[in-house]
């Protein structure tokens, strides 16, 4: 959003006031909408629940656009989770659009850039809680509840 993108968030029905407060232009509730349902179709899409398919990140996308999955799902005994992951990149070979897998590392530079960002506020960190590190297993709990809306930070 902040680099002039006109930004779909789609969320649980609680979390909609928070993904429009983080400044989408047009809220989804997946328990009603279907993103995919080919009423539009998306240059980029990050996903970083991990629950659709290949197939259906496919067609939400435009002829020539790029998913980016973010993280892994459940399940998957020889995967570990990554199975969509490590299908993506194979998936791409033979279509126009670019599936690809994100692994995040920080950078130095990648905050620098951030840094006027959120001075100017065009980008806000949406931190739920804060839990100090002797806490971690309740902070894992509540994340693992589906409840979190944001981040979790862990104090040192």
């Amino acid at each position: 959003k902040a680099a002039g993108a006109e930004v779909t968030g789609v969320c649980s029905p609680a979390k909609t006031d928070l993904v429009r407060a983080l400044g989408a232009d047009h809220v989804l509730d997946y328990t009603h909408d279907d993103f995919a349902d080919g009423t539009h179709r998306y240059d980029l899409i990050l996903d970083i629940a991990g629950n659709p398919s290949l197939s259906r990140l496919r067609r939400a996308l435009t002829p020539s656009g790029t998913a980016v999955i973010v993280g892994g799902e459940s399940g998957g005994a020889w995967t570990g989770g990554f199975g969509r992951q490590l299908r993506a990149p194979i998936v791409s070979l033979f279509v126009r659009q670019r599936l690809v897998m994100l692994a995040s590392k920080e950078r130095a530079g990648d905050l620098v850039r951030l840094t006027p960002l959120i001075e100017a506020g065009a980008v806000t960190p949406s931190v739920d809680r804060t839990f100090p590190l002797e806490r971690v297993a309740d902070a894992m709990r509540y994340l693992e509840s589906g409840k979190v809306r944001g981040k979790l930070a862990i104090t040192i």
